[in-house]
């Protein structure tokens, strides 16, 4: 934060896995404080004033800068639009169909290897913990940043460059909440050190977002409801398209 602050960066990038995942504690205790806009005050270590207030820090991580960039827009965009823009990426693990207490959908398990905002959690801060990274990935430790994301609807994105061409997947998404046993049970069969986002996408089916998809990671941002996400969609599709990056609108996204 205090790099961002000294060179006037708006985005930041983390790079420890396979670097300096060997040499210190993995960081993500701090990515995730650092993407919530309510989160501990860093002071710069020369005057003490409060460096960013009242703002998340938007940042990435293992050197992913498609990431970076659709977060500094999204985070930017949702600001305009008087959403909450807490923003993350997530890995794009497995999924699978769900049926009972409300859901019959395939349901996707949203997974990032370490941290999330708490401002996606059930409970906010009250719903997070953390937990020590597992030595298999990190020998040296360092804490996640662990939570079940809330029901609601989300923006999902992707930037990537495709034919010597920027360009950006948008769709929509709703989040849903899943039974704790089934929960732990995704849980036990990923990573459950992880923050998990239980995911069902608006018109994709797993095949086709698996022959599409270009990365593991995704990006989600929430919207208040169904109708402002669809809407928060198109704008943030028009915008990327006025900067010139090519976009792609997946699934079933409504144009008015």
């Amino acid at each position: 934060v205090r790099i961002a602050d000294d060179f006037g960066c708006h985005a930041i990038g983390i790079q420890y896995q396979q670097g300096l995942k060997d040499l210190v504690p993995a960081s993500d205790l701090a990515e995730g404080l650092l993407n919530n806009v309510e989160r501990p005050p860093v002071k710069s270590a020369r005057s003490g004033r409060v460096l960013f207030p009242g703002e998340a820090v938007p940042h990435f991580n293992e050197v992913d800068e498609c990431a970076g960039l659709d977060g500094l827009v999204t985070y930017r965009l949702w600001r305009e639009l008087g959403f909450a823009p807490e923003n993350t990426l997530h890995d794009l693990r497995w999924g699978q169909h769900f049926k009972g207490e409300g859901v019959n959908d395939y349901v996707w398990v949203f997974l990032i290897s370490g941290a999330a905002p708490p401002a996606h959690f059930i409970g906010g801060y009250r719903g997070a913990t953390s937990e020590r990274q597992p030595p298999m990935y990190f020998r040296l430790g360092g804490g996640s940043l662990k939570g079940v994301s809330k029901p609601g609807h989300i923006v999902w994105s992707r930037v990537f460059i495709m034919d010597g061409k920027l360009q950006c997947d948008l769709g929509v998404a709703e989040v849903v909440k899943l039974p704790e046993k089934e929960t732990e049970r995704r849980w036990r069969e990923t990573t459950p050190q992880w923050p998990i986002m239980h995911a069902v996408l608006d018109g994709i089916s797993r095949d086709q977002m698996m022959a599409r998809h270009k990365a593991n990671h995704i990006q989600v941002v929430y919207a208040p409801n169904r109708k402002q996400a669809h809407r928060a969609c198109r704008i943030k599709a028009a915008m990327l398209a006025e900067l010139g990056v090519q976009v792609n609108l997946c699934g079933n996204v409504q144009l008015a």
